[in-house]
């Protein structure tokens, strides 16, 4: 409520649990803080594609050039009996 009349350095103090100026009590959020939060989920967003990209070209090398790409179905014809899994 004291947003919506103007008074826009109110906040929550976190030791007491009451709204107070937070400019009186000298907490300010820095700018600094937002700016490595960002640059911080960038690079972890960047890391896990980097992973995604090294797994899936491992997968393709020892696949060989001319495999299928995706999940094959066996039908039950053409099948190496000494792959097979026994029953």
């Amino acid at each position: 409520a004291q947003h919506a009349d103007g008074n826009d350095t109110f906040g929550i103090d976190g030791n007491l649990g009451t709204v107070v100026d937070m400019k009186v009590l000298g907490v300010w959020e820095p700018y600094a803080v937002k700016v490595q939060t960002f640059k911080t989920a960038i690079e972890s967003a960047t890391l896990l594609l980097r992973i995604d990209d090294i797994v899936s070209g491992i997968t393709r090398k020892s696949a060989g050039p001319g495999a299928p790409k995706g999940p094959q179905v066996e039908d039950g014809e053409n099948v190496d009996s000494e792959r097979q899994l026994a029953e």
